[in-house]
């Protein structure tokens, strides 16, 4: 007798008889003789006894057509099969649906869900079809039924989702000392050790290369300047070498010679040691040019993760104060400056100031004509960003001046805002970790589902129970995950757990990677907070102070929820705030579809991101920083701050320097500036005009319109999801002051 029943998505439920009686019903009903009820019991009774006491939906269903073949009644048996057959196409048409818009490059949300891949080409195109359905596998055998329910519901959104069944985790900061003096195997033959600057960068390339292929997230250099320095070095010596040939002498003595800076000049009026030490000096800058120039275009034209989009890759720098940091530090700049090709602006590697006091923030300090020049090129290319390390949460008190290898406790971050620092099971450092995984809580829509309740204080106890327990599910949901990644092999991931994430050396191949998995971090994200406070006061926190205050009560609310599942369930748990995407728009319109229009809430096509001021609210660049300065501490999981800034940035890098003054002033973490830049694909010509259609130069309409989507930059907006669309169509610039 039948007593359970395994449904299509692997659920096992309770056995109901009723369910075959209806489906046989509904078959007679469509043929002349109609309704008989003795044989629907009949039949029903039939399969229910003699049937095994688990079976599949389809087992039972074809029990149902071979009873009815048996039956008198054939003319139900073949209304029934047709119905089968009916309802078998309706499952797979959706997918059919999908799957065509991925055949037709149909600009849509599912493949312009990321604008740094084109789902356009052939690689592209097979990354979105196992996509989209991979996810539905996620959610049928991989989700608990609370976390199905939240994802379904609207209420929370797991990223790279479609990565989840191979366990890979998400970004790592990159130790690349230890690639660059040991080398690497990543499956596929070996790489020997740096020994010049230019395999120092191309092994820098690789290492960033090889393991986006084996993560699902960005890759990151912690201290590109410090890390590269020695080649630097050992590049000069070269060059000395070379001399040593050509004069058939001994110049040794010059291999470790003192040199303040890598400055080329003339030779002219040099003689002896001065003449050989600068020649190899310009030798040395100009290879050096060209190892950083090398690694910048093959940032932008290595492709991975099946060909269909660059590296998402991240390099910090700034607080190496050697002779040797100094050149890579002013030829990484120099080479973004002209820009790659043609002198079009590097989309990546997202590059990353460090500002640290006493090494490049005020005039006396020894990089502050790098800082100045990084000001210049920012103004011009968007890059670099700058990170704060004097931020009180982004200072390390091992942190010393005259340590040469003080990078190890500096803070770093990567892509959109992704930061890790804290460590409970290890050192405080970004080297070697990253997070693991991370998910978003749709706060917007748990306020709307408040706004009825009368009185302020009811309104906002009843918001933060609805919080309370939609953290415990994110925090449930991504233990599970977590649970499900460090069952994994060492071996999956050849170059990461060989060679990068902190700890890995302990683990051979056939080591899973449970003992090293917790170096990482989790993530729990939040977007909206903007709409959010408009649901529960009116207002959102740009404009009104008690809505500021409430938004600070509801972030650090979930900071410290996250602390408390830090200890519940042995974790790196903090908070994110989202770099939303294709995410700021699908959550809005599933919570339009329920709630309607709501003014200032649902009635534009995106949610703010994570605890910015809408894009869309005058205020100055100064007030936008006492605003959202102050989340920086409650989102270690990552944040950052942007200004809008009018007018041609090339020509006022002292504006540039005036938001880095600000993040000093009001410890912001993380920070980078938006203005407009255009450049004609076919002369070359670049301007700061609003909306350029024609170049003035030439006349071509080709313009190429250099935009930040989340945190990196897009050279066209035709990859753009709508949403995303409608938000830069609402962004305004920030007045001074």
């Amino acid at each position: 007798m039948i007593q359970t029943v395994v449904k299509r998505d692997g659920r096992i439920v309770g056995f109901n008889e009723q369910k075959i009686a209806a489906a046989v019903r509904k078959a007679m009903m469509h043929t002349e003789q109609g309704e008989d009820m003795e044989l629907v019991n009949q039949i029903t009774d039939r399969i229910a006894v003699r049937g095994k006491s688990q079976m599949t939906v389809e087992a039972i269903q074809d029990a149902v057509e071979m009873e009815l073949m048996k039956s008198s009644r054939k003319d139900v048996a073949q209304k029934y099969i047709a119905y089968r057959n009916q309802r078998s196409i309706a499952r797979k048409a959706k997918t059919r649906d999908l799957f065509l818009e991925i055949i037709n490059i149909k600009s849509n949300d599912v493949t312009r869900e990321n604008a740094n891949m084109n789902a356009d080409t052939p690689a592209g195109m097979m990354m979105k079809f196992a996509s989209e359905t991979t996810k539905p596998f996620v959610d049928d055998y991989l989700l608990s039924d609370e976390v199905r329910e939240a994802v379904k519901n609207n209420y929370l959104h797991i990223h790279d989702k479609d990565y989840y069944p191979t366990k890979s985790l998400t970004c790592v900061q990159h130790p690349l000392d230890n690639v660059l003096t040991n080398g690497f195997s990543a499956g596929h033959g070996e790489s020997r050790p740096a020994k010049r600057i230019e395999t120092a960068s191309i092994l820098a390339c690789i290492s960033l290369e090889t393991a986006q292929n084996e993560m699902h997230g960005g890759q990151a250099i912690p201290a590109f300047d410090f890390y590269l320095a020695p080649y630097v070095r050992a590049t000069y010596i070269e060059e000395i070498k070379v001399l040593e040939e050509l004069y058939v002498s001994d110049f040794s003595a010059l291999y470790q010679r003192p040199i303040d800076d890598y400055i080329t000049r003339p030779l002219e009026w040099l003689g002896g040691d001065e003449r050989l030490v600068q020649h190899a000096v310009n030798k040395t800058v100009a290879r050096v040019h060209q190892a950083m120039e090398a690694f910048i275009h093959n940032m932008n034209t290595i492709h991975s993760r099946g060909g269909n989009q660059v590296v998402f890759s991240s390099i910090n720098y700034g607080t190496d104060t050697s002779a040797e940091g100094r050149c890579i530090i002013r030829e990484i700049l120099r080479s973004t400056y002209e820009g790659v090709g043609n002198g079009e602006t590097a989309i990546f590697p997202i590059q990353i100031w460090k500002k640290k006091r006493g090494v490049s923030y005020l005039p006396e300090d020894r990089n502050y004509d790098l800082y100045q020049y990084a000001c210049k090129v920012t103004a011009r290319r968007f890059f670099p960003n700058f990170i704060n390390l004097d931020a009180p949460f982004n200072r390390n008190e091992l942190w010393k001046a005259d340590d040469p290898k003080r990078y190890l406790w500096e803070t770093a971050t990567m892509g959109c805002r992704t930061r890790v620092f804290e460590n409970r099971f290890g050192p405080k450092t970004s080297i070697g970790r990253g997070n693991i995984s991370f998910s978003t809580v749709n706060i917007v829509r748990l306020a709307i589902e408040c706004m009825d309740i009368p009185g302020r204080e009811e309104r906002i106890a009843a918001f933060f129970a609805r919080l309370d327990n939609m953290l415990e599910v994110t925090a449930r949901q991504l233990h599970e995950r977590f649970d499900f990644q460090r069952t994994a092999f060492a071996k999956q991931f050849p170059l990461v757990m060989s060679s990068l994430w902190l700890g890995c050396e302990k683990l051979s191949g056939a080591d899973t990677i449970a003992p090293v998995i917790n170096q990482g971090t989790l993530g729990i994200g939040f977007i909206g907070l903007a709409e959010c406070l408009v649901a529960l006061t009116g207002k959102h926190h740009g404009e009104d102070a008690a809505s500021q205050e409430l938004g600070l009560k509801i972030v650090a609310y979930m900071r410290d929820r996250a602390n408390e599942f830090s200890e519940r369930y042995q974790h790196n748990y903090s908070v994110l705030a989202t770099p939303a995407e294709g995410l700021s728009g699908r959550f809005t319109r599933g919570d339009r579809k329920k709630f309607g229009i709501l003014p200032g809430i649902t009635d534009r096509d995106y949610y703010t991101n994570s605890n910015h001021v809408p894009v869309y609210y005058k205020c100055s660049a100064r007030h936008k920083a006492e605003i959202e300065a102050p989340y920086h501490d409650l989102t270690r999981g990552g944040h950052i701050f942007y200004v809008e800034i009018d007018g041609d940035a090339t020509h006022n890098p002292e504006a540039i320097m005036r938001v880095v003054d600000m993040m000093d002033k009001y410890d912001i973490g993380y920070g980078s500036v938006n203005h407009n830049r255009n450049r004609c694909m076919a002369c070359g010509y670049e301007d700061a005009e609003a909306d350029l259609k024609a170049c003035p130069r030439c006349g071509s309409t080709h313009i190429d319109r250099l935009q930040r989507i989340t945190g990196y930059l897009v050279g066209t907006t035709d990859r753009w999801n709508q949403a995303k669309l409608a938000e830069l169509n609402d962004r305004v610039v920030h007045e001074n002051g």
